[in-house]
């Protein structure tokens, strides 16, 4: 049997890891209950590896009420309690307090925009950029510094690289990862 080879960063042994660089990482997804998700994902992932948010997922999706929106704008003193003592999530005080917060903000560029997308798209032009090596770009400094100055925390300029990563919006299959393509 053919092994695949794919990215240096995807641990082989982790079947959650190997699933997600080959059926989710930099594929197109743009519906809006997954672009909440991985923000607030993402979000939680700064200073820890992708794995160990990937590895919780499963139990973010419960504590989160299924990463629903409207749901997590209401969480109040007695939730964020009951999130601080929840094991099996990442328990950073600051982060849940602004995933919170970061929630309710999307919302608002919902309201403004019509959709998370739209706002994205007057940054990304609609256009998937195909790139490898790099952390940062142009475009994920300017998300970043915009949802920062609209007051959203854990967004740097790295987060929202990864973001734009994990969505599609930027394609980084290193060369040799049997999904590597450049730009059609």
């Amino acid at each position: 049997m053919e092994i695949k080879k794919r990215c240096s960063w995807c641990k082989a042994n982790n079947e959650l890891y190997v699933n997600y660089h080959d059926t989710e990482w930099c594929v197109p997804n743009f519906n809006e209950q997954y672009l909440y998700e991985m923000l607030i994902l993402e979000s939680f992932q700064a200073g820890l590896s992708w794995e160990c948010v990937l590895n919780k997922r499963a139990s973010f999706k419960t504590a989160y009420d299924n990463f629903n929106v409207n749901k997590v704008v209401l969480y109040g003193e007695e939730k964020i309690s009951d999130l601080l003592i929840n094991k099996n999530i990442i328990r950073n005080k600051q982060k849940i307090i602004a995933s919170i917060n970061n929630s309710k903000i999307f919302l608002k560029i919902v309201k403004e925009y019509g959709s998370f997308y739209n706002y994205l798209k007057t940054f990304t032009l609609d256009k998937i950029i195909y790139e490898t090596g790099k952390t940062t770009n142009a475009i994920s400094d300017a998300i970043s510094k915009d949802l920062q100055k609209r007051g959203m925390k854990f967004v740097g300029s790295t987060i929202i690289y990864s973001y734009l990563q994990a969505i599609g919006v930027i394609y980084s299959h290193e060369e040799g990862c049997f999904l590597y393509k450049s730009k059609p």
